[in-house]
């Protein structure tokens, strides 16, 4: 790591903490040339990762909107937004550990579909009945004798 203050290559780290907020690494660093101490960040980089629509568009992967369509499926439910967090959380880490740098937002639905199912029955069928496009009763007669 290069010193800020004289541009030596060589330090040592005094401190290290992970930051909540970032997942990042903070590290207290000295400097071996100078002697002058200074902080550094180190963060995980990641492939950026595009959603293929059912139009065939791409958009860039977005965890706000998973968490936003699951608020409106859990509303009046007894589950609570830091559940919602973790599931949605759950999600974007399966979708990066899967090394896709394209994803179908099917498979999305299906990965929220799952974590609903297990949370709240009443907030996957109401999320099932947007994302699978339900135009009658009979389609949620189905789907409630599935479960």
């Amino acid at each position: 790591m290069k010193c800020v203050y004289c541009g030596s290559e060589e330090s040592k780290v005094l401190d290290s903490r992970s930051t909540d907020e970032t997942n990042s690494i903070r590290r207290r660093r000295e400097c071996l040339g100078c002697g002058r101490r200074f902080t550094t960040y180190e963060t995980v980089e990641t492939v950026p990762i595009l959603v293929v629509k059912k139009d065939g568009s791409r958009q860039p992967f977005n965890i706000e909107k998973i968490k936003c369509g699951m608020i409106k499926a859990c509303e009046k439910r007894p589950v609570s937004i830091s559940q919602i967090d973790a599931m949605a959380d759950d999600i974007e880490k399966q979708i990066q550990n899967s090394l896709k740098q394209e994803i179908s937002s099917q498979e999305i639905g299906e990965m929220i579909m799952a974590k609903l199912k297990n949370a709240d029955e009443i907030a996957y069928v109401r999320f099932a009945s947007v994302y699978r496009q339900f135009k009658d009763v009979t389609n949620f007669i189905k789907l409630i004798t599935e479960m």
